[in-house]
């Protein structure tokens, strides 16, 4: 993930500016997930301890920062499917996965769409990395006999994205999306 601040050609980010603008990411991380898309810039530069101008030297418009917040949650979910893939067997990787994804499905809070448009300078495609990790940790699954040959990866994103939307409103019920994903899991197996 690159920002015009980044790339500018012989001047890379100075310590100082890399924690900055680290700050305002988590800072912003945190108002969108409690305020969404919309929430106050100005309140987002407060919770980092910086000034407006520190957050739009970074971020020059809300559209960047949107897509950088958003490009940050899919790098770490898609870093957590190869952790997952090093460390457990390969039907608890997918299945640990799959939980993660919809977390990560249920807790946008509109950034998705409000990223939609890639702004110059992000030089990140969010489908393309969420569709390449299900695909790195379903093959280990099919390799390992513990997921249907004929499921793919667009299938699952599918299907849990359909989850995460069928339960948005689901306030009264809280466990109903675990107990959907279950159920995808379960149509999974061989």
């Amino acid at each position: 993930m690159t920002t015009a601040d980044e790339t500018r050609p012989g001047r890379p980010l100075r310590a100082d500016a890399r924690r900055n603008r680290e700050r305002v990411l988590a800072a912003a991380r945190e108002t969108f997930a409690e305020d969404g898309p919309d929430a106050s810039l100005n309140e987002i530069a407060r919770r980092a301890g910086v000034g407006p101008g520190t957050l739009y030297r970074h971020f020059p418009t809300r559209q960047a920062l949107l897509a950088a917040v958003l490009a940050d949650r899919v790098e770490r979910l898609c870093a957590y499917a190869d952790r997952l893939i090093a460390s457990e067997p390969p039907e608890v990787a997918l299945s640990g996965w799959l939980h993660a994804f919809l977390e990560h499905a249920t807790g946008d809070h509109g950034l998705g769409g409000a990223a939609l448009t890639k702004p110059p300078g992000l030089d990140f495609d969010c489908h393309t990395a969420i569709r390449e990790a299900v695909e790195r940790v379903l093959a280990g699954a099919q390799r390992a006999g513990a997921a249907r040959a004929d499921v793919t990866a667009a299938d699952l994103l599918q299907l849990v994205v359909g989850v995460a939307l069928a339960t948005e409103e689901a306030a009264h019920d809280p466990g109903q999306a675990g107990r959907l994903l279950a159920l995808v899991e379960d149509a999974l197996r061989p």
